[in-house]
């Protein structure tokens, strides 16, 4: 069950990843032009694709740091907690990945 977890989060982590990175490379909080509602709109857009995007890069870096041995009490085990994921980790990322293939699927 771990295994299939595991498998699970990581496809679901290459999605989210994928999606954020592209999302993030077409968000123009600073395009001429805008107004400042819709700045502020694309601005909070923006930041939310990053976080998400660190999150995702974050959650893929941590099973691989995890192997390599690197210690839970180091500056990255600190901002990464170096343990297999939980259930409610893989199924909220699940979800968000399911969001985003539908998303994909219904654009055509």
């Amino acid at each position: 069950m771990s295994t299939t977890l595991q498998i699970v989060h990581a496809l679901s982590t290459l999605v989210v990843l994928a999606e954020a990175l592209n999302k993030l490379e077409r968000a123009q909080p600073l395009a001429c032009g805008l107004s400042p509602r819709e700045r502020l709109v694309d601005a909070l857009k923006a930041a939310a694709w990053l976080l998400l995007a660190l999150g995702a890069a974050g959650s893929l870096a941590a099973p691989v740091l995890l192997a390599l041995g690197l210690p839970a009490g180091d500056a990255v085990g600190m901002l990464a907690r170096l343990e297999r994921p939980t259930l409610a980790e893989v199924l909220v990322l699940s979800g968000f990945a399911t969001l985003i293939v539908r998303t994909r699927v219904k654009e055509g």
